[in-house]
This record gives structure tokens, C-alpha cells and sequence, in this order.
């Protein structure tokens, strides 16, 4: 599957950093991000399947999305590069490492871990299937929608930031939320395997979120016998977004790392 992406004004004397969205995102999601490094770095931002404008599957799988990033680097003839995933971006990083651990200079991790979750994003599907695209007049009619099923107003705009209109003007969801669904035991599951990651490895976690707690120590020690970890205090899931200058710094001290 070719999926797609953008990348930084190409300069062979940069290194090489891969940023990956999380769930329902898109790569403008870490658009914060590569402002800051693409002074520095080659930046490749991408698109997972059933997200943004990459095509649409039948079946949404971390391995398989890990191999599509894959052969974008080999497309592209990168033959290193430091990567940096958010959430379900994180788990496609991760599996992306411990698959193709000679292509992976620095693995950054931000707020989640090779670890099985339990299922939390009812109310969001709830409130996304809740919205008659075909009736809709506005994203606002659409935020109050989602409303009644969506609390935390972050959430719904962030979750809005992917409705759009289509070339026959109808309202759409650049996400596949079907699909998602249809996969969503998949995405919250982890996949086990005896490969490592013994690379550079930092797991970043927002200081009130619960995506990593003690109970996944274990976990990220087995595949990432190297990682180290940062708190961001005052953020939760959203950590890059609510902390964007406390992020860049400990993602530029590991980048920097050798």
C-alpha cells in the first residue's frame, strides 16, 4: 500500500526523522513538531491507512501500516532515521523498530506502550456515527452533535479537524471510521514477538494520562531493553499538543544522543 505523505525540503547533509499521527489523526497532527526540526532535520510525515489522504483497507493492522512506512524509506532510498509516533503512531513506530531495527536511529515513543489496552473510545465512535453527513450545514451543527456523546470539547475539535467537504460538496470523514471500528480490537491489542529494539528508545508519557503506567514497565523493558522515559507534567494524552515546547525539548536532547 502506498500511503501518503510529505516531506521537508530534501537536504542530504540533515538527518533523517519520521513522525507518525495517532488514532483518527492525520499528519498535520505533529505539524508542531516538525516546524521545530525541520530547521535540522529531513522530515517525513505520514498519513496512516484509513487516515487523511491515504487509502482506505479492509482491515486496519499495525504490522502491516509498519511495513507500508517502510517502504516509503526504501522508496525514498533512507536508509536511517530517527522516528517519532503518538499513540497508535507510537505502536506502528514501535512494531516499524523491533521489524527493521537496522533502518532506526532513535525510537521516541509519545504516550503508549507495546502493551494490550482496554477498550476506551466507545463514546467517541458513538458521537462520530451520531452526525448525519448528508444533513449537516456546518462543523458547528456537527460539534454539537457530537456533544452529547463527546465531553471534552479538545476532543471533538480535534476529532472535527477531519471533516471536510468532498469534491461533490457532501460532508465527509477523512478517517475511515468503519474500518476503524471494524479494527479497533486489533489496534488496542499488541501483538507479541521475541524481536528487540536495543536502540536509542524514549518513551514519553503525559503526567495525566493513564496510556502508560507501572503495569506497562514490564512490557517496554522485554522489547526496548535501552528506554529510557520523560514525564511532561501538566499534560495528558495530547502532550505534544498542550506542551509543545516541553516536548520538542526532551524529543531534541534524545535526538541528540548518540
Amino acid at each position: 500500500m502506498q500511503l501518503n505523505y510529505t516531506l521537508s525540503e530534501t537536504d542530504l547533509s540533515k538527518p533523517w526523522l519520521v513522525l507518525i499521527h495517532g488514532l483518527f489523526g492525520s499528519a498535520d497532527n505533529l505539524s508542531i513538531v516538525k516546524r521545530h526540526f525541520e530547521p535540522r532535520f529531513n522530515i517525513l510525515s505520514v498519513d496512516l491507512p484509513d487516515h487523511g489522504e491515504s487509502p482506505w483497507t479492509e482491515a486496519f493492522d499495525i504490522s502491516s501500516a509498519a511495513n507500508s512506512v517502510f517502504n516509503i524509506l526504501q522508496s525514498l532510498d533512507i536508509k536511517k532515521t530517527a522516528i517519532l509516533g503518538h499513540s497508535l503512531g507510537g505502536k506502528v513506530a514501535m512494531r516499524l523498530a523491533l521489524s527493521h531495527s537496522e533502518a532506526i536511529t532513535h525510537l521516541i515513543v509519545a504516550d503508549i506502550a507495546p502493551s494490550a489496552y482496554n477498550h476506551s473510545h466507545q463514546t467517541v465512535f458513538d458521537g462520530l456515527n451520531a452526525v448525519p453527513l448528508d444533513s449537516i450545514n456546518s462543523r458547528k451543527e456537527a460539534d454539537a452533535i457530537m456533544a452529547e456523546h463527546i465531553r471534552e470539547a479538545g476532543v471533538r475539535q480535534f476529532l472535527l479537524k477531519s471533516l471536510f467537504k468532498n469534491d461533490d460538496g457532501n460532508w465527509a470523514w477523512r478517517f475511515n471510521i468503519k474500518g476503524l471500528m471494524k479494527s479497533y480490537e486489533h489496534i488496542i491489542d499488541w501483538e507479541t514477538t521475541d524481536q528487540t529494539f536495543t536502540g536509542i528508545t524514549l518513551f514519553i508519557k503525559g503526567a495525566e494520562s493513564d496510556y502508560i503506567t507501572s503495569a506497562n514497565r514490564q512490557d517496554i523493558a522485554k522489547y526496548f531493553p535501552n528506554a529510557k522515559a520523560h514525564i511532561i507534567e501538566g499534560t495528558g494524552h495530547w502532550l505534544h499538543a498542550e506542551k509543545p515546547r516541553a516536548f520538542n525539548s526532551v524529543v531534541e536532547r534524545t535526538l541528540t544522543t548518540e
